[in-house]
């Protein structure tokens, strides 16, 4: 409650009234009320923040019973790992958490970013957005081929089990990205992109993570029964 009450009321201390349930003015009243009276956006600003920053133990089991929630009620957001994002697809949803969960450190980094800037409600930046999927597709190529600088046209080339097509079709997609007119050249004036674009690359970014974490094990896998 002191967090909720110093960190996402933005009030002080030393006001904080008592946590009486039977009482309006006292701190679970107040935080009741703001609930109920909340605009949409500020209930899941609200679910977001106790998750967070539950101290308690069980943050997971928290998120993942509000999902439940929220899907039971059909509304189009959900938690991926400590996150509310507007994807109502459960398949993407699972590739996006699982990437985010059990992908090397550096990849995850890219993954968690990405799905922040695209679930800012406020301001979302579908540009960034874009960019941190890329590089945690260049991320997790730089792990399994062990060059850390290499770029990802340069590194597809040299991930082994990987069909031609699917390389020409990540190569592509990079270039893409890329180009005069793409995301990550240094322009004066931002691209025009929207949620869908940002939620493509995302989606498409956690996929090719998770493939590749995939292939990796089944390598480590028959290496080992060989």
């Amino acid at each position: 409650m002191r967090r909720i009450w110093v960190n996402h009321f933005n009030a002080s201390l030393d006001n904080l009234p008592e946590f009486d349930p039977y009482q309006a003015n006292g701190a679970y009243g107040i935080m009741k009320t703001h609930f109920m009276d909340a605009k949409w956006f500020e209930v899941y600003d609200f679910l977001e923040f106790v998750v967070q920053n539950w101290s308690g133990g069980g943050d997971d089991q928290i998120a993942t019973g509000i999902n439940s929630i929220l899907e039971n009620e059909l509304c189009a957001f959900r938690f991926v790992g400590k996150q509310i994002v507007p994807i109502t697809d459960e398949l993407e949803l699972e590739a996006i958490d699982q990437a985010a969960s059990n992908a090397p450190d550096a990849v995850k980094r890219h993954i968690s970013r990405a799905v922040e800037l695209l679930s800012d409600r406020s301001s979302p930046d579908y540009r960034n957005s874009v960019k941190e999927a890329i590089s945690a597709i260049e991320a997790v190529c730089q792990t399994v081929t062990g060059d850390k600088k290499g770029t990802l046209g340069k590194l597809l080339g040299k991930v082994d089990g990987l069909h031609p097509a699917f390389k020409t079709a990540l190569s592509s997609m990079y270039g893409f990205t890329s180009d005069a007119e793409g995301i990550r050249h240094a322009l004066l004036d931002e691209p025009t992109l929207t949620f869908t674009d940002a939620k493509f690359f995302l989606v498409q970014a956690a996929a090719f993570v998770n493939y590749i974490s995939g292939k990796q094990s089944d390598k480590k896998l028959k290496t080992a029964a060989d």
